[in-house]
């Protein structure tokens, strides 16, 4: 079956290997070196506007040759952001789908998660639910669960946890996977950082409908809607004009989500 019949049918693919272990040990090794330096990376979006190893990770051909098998010829890069599970830590993702609280006007979008560490049974990999992304929106409801590291708890109830599958990776594979896809993870409990890549690419014709201060940028193809400002790359690492760049963005997005 190819990969874009299995996204079809099932609403992700899993495992996708992408790059090779020297590439994605670097990666890894330069993204903790920022955080030495500038703290937790965890949960900030925009990454690609600050850093451009991950601009360069999520632009490159191997990933968009996938992206458009998924979503057409036609990609504008929305969102770049590291999600990370500390070692031994009751951090989790509640069941959701990531296009809740968006705000955009179709569903023409596909998430990329990719493991900078192994991503297993015991660190926490996700969980997903085949067929469920044919289903459309499900409802939603805000927790004040700490340990969950969606930024409103958000959390669908009555999931059909028999019908779940994991989907681990190893360092340097990916798993894609459609806006309406439930999925959700457990706790890390092993002994290193459970750490992914995670990118959102979305079709042009897919507005933003609460604001039009949002920014997206071409990466593949043409654009013929015009809905999003281009964002500007990272040519280096957390430069100063893009760290004060990036607090007005992760503002609006937090702001988007909120307001969703």
């Amino acid at each position: 079956m190819t990969v874009s019949k299995r996204y079809q049918e099932d609403g992700f693919v899993s495992p996708v290997k992408l790059f090779d272990a020297g590439a994605t040990a670097l990666h890894r090794k330069q993204m903790e070196a920022v955080e030495t330096n500038f703290g937790p990376l965890h949960y900030k979006s925009k990454m690609h506007t600050l850093l451009n190893f991950a601009a360069e990770a999520a632009t490159d051909p191997v990933v968009l040759d996938i992206v458009e098998q998924l979503i057409g010829p036609d990609i504008l890069l929305f969102d770049v952001t590291y999600i990370i599970k500390e070692a031994n830590s009751p951090s989790h993702v509640s069941w959701h789908q990531d296009l809740t609280y968006w705000g955009l006007s179709n569903d023409r979008q596909v998430s990329m998660w990719l493991a900078l560490s192994p991503a297993t049974e015991v660190s926490g990999c996700m969980r997903m639910v085949p067929g469920s992304h044919k289903r459309g929106k499900l409802e939603h409801t805000d927790t004040n669960d700490e340990s969950n590291v969606l930024f409103r708890g958000q959390s669908v109830t009555g999931v059909a946890e028999d019908q779940a599958v994991l989907c681990p990776l190893q360092p340097g594979e990916a798993s894609f996977h459609h806006g309406w896809t439930l999925h959700a993870s457990m706790p890390n409990n092993s002994q290193d950082r459970r750490i992914g890549l995670n990118v959102q690419y979305i079709h042009p014709s897919a507005r933003q409908t609460l604001h039009d201060l949002d920014t997206a940028t071409l990466v593949r193809g043409v654009d013929h809607h015009d809905h999003y400002k281009p964002d500007i790359f990272a040519t280096g690492g957390m430069e100063p004009n893009a760290v004060k760049h990036h607090e007005r963005l992760e503002k609006l997005r937090k702001e988007t989500w909120s307001n969703a």
